[in-house]
């Protein structure tokens, strides 16, 4: 009986001292889908720091990338500083623009992202000829 009640005890100490290095998931603001600049505000006005963890295209600068994923962590703070954890969230940047093509990258057509620049390039493609009949001379 004593060493089931040891045993149990030291497995709930485990998971105590475990689960005491992962940031809070109630405290992460909920950024994906936003531009990384808007999530950045988010992220910081919750008491974290923004990390880019990683980045998928370059067509885009960094603040104008569509957050895909983030990813909570505390990194304690070194040993003998005296310093506190720091509490971050990883972030995972789309950098792509526009819809995919056999000529460059983009996001896919099926994708709620590629179905915005599609039915954007297509009104474009649609408002210049309009403008172009528009401008030529009645013959």
């Amino acid at each position: 009986m004593r060493t089931l009640v040891s045993g149990s005890l030291l497995a709930a100490s485990a998971v105590l001292c475990l689960g005491a290095g992962v940031a809070h998931a109630g405290s992460t603001p909920d950024v994906v889908g936003k531009k990384y600049s808007d999530a950045q505000t988010d992220i910081s006005g919750a008491g974290l720091t923004a990390v880019v963890s990683t980045t998928v295209g370059d067509q885009k600068a960094w603040p104008d990338c569509l957050v895909t994923n983030t990813v909570a962590r505390t990194v304690p703070a070194p040993e003998n500083s005296g310093g506190s954890a720091t509490n971050q969230l990883l972030v995972s940047l789309n950098c792509d623009d526009g819809e995919a093509s056999n000529k460059g990258p983009g996001f896919s057509a099926a994708s709620p992202e590629g179905k915005a620049a599609a039915a954007a390039s297509s009104s474009a493609a649609a408002a210049a000829s309009s403008s172009a009949a528009a401008a030529a001379p009645a013959a």
